[in-house]
């Protein structure tokens, strides 16, 4: 049996709202040809429509697939690196079967996974099973932002996915941020946040 062989990537990273967002992919040979064929890449390259579309196609084509989160506030306590890195630890040690290799995407490697891995710079441009995770943990977060941006209307949410739009400065200059803003971000450090209910 050919080894199993895990992508891993994140999304979310330059966000100033919501949580950090990683997805692992264990494809099968077949798999990958099918997706490649489908058009499987880099999710920045995709729109949205194609990227559902595909994120649907990943998730019942692959032999595994797994999403996790690092919190708003693990971000703030961990920082933005190391809440990434847990994110795509967490994706990864959900995995079933465990993969025997996981290609992380960047060149930050993983502290204290047990399983081997390589980190890919550039990775979702070159690995077929890194761009999948990319696209699933790209969709995936997309939707919980759309879900969230209907509790909070002011910040354009809808549009700018959580990223630091001017709308999105401006909402945070009027109205201060929520619990669902990164403080330890200094666009996110105007004023104190007027939503303190736990999120």
């Amino acid at each position: 049996m050919p080894p199993l062989i895990a992508g891993v990537d994140e999304v979310g990273r330059g966000a100033l709202f919501g949580p950090v967002v990683a997805a692992a992919v264990i494809l099968s040979d077949d798999a990958r040809a099918a997706l490649t064929a489908s058009g499987v890449r880099d999710s920045k390259q995709l729109s949205p429509q194609v990227r559902k579309r595909l994120a649907s196609e990943i998730v019942a084509g692959a032999l595994d697939c797994r999403v996790a989160i690092a919190s708003v506030r693990e971000i703030d306590r961990l920082n933005i690196l190391q809440a990434t890195l847990l994110a795509m630890k967490r994706s990864i040690l959900k995995l079933k079967p465990p993969p025997d290799l996981c290609l992380i995407d960047g060149n930050q490697p993983i502290r204290d996974l047990l399983i081997p891995q390589q980190t890919v710079i550039k990775g979702d441009q070159t690995s077929t099973a890194i761009a999948s995770a990319s696209i699933v943990a790209k969709v995936w977060r997309d939707e919980l932002i759309v879900r969230l941006a209907n509790k909070y209307p002011e910040y354009d949410l809808i549009n700018n996915k959580g990223y630091g739009t001017k709308k999105h400065r401006q909402a945070l200059q009027k109205y201060g941020p929520t619990c669902q803003h990164r403080l330890s971000f200094s666009p996110c450090q105007l004023s104190l946040p007027l939503d303190l209910t736990p999120s």
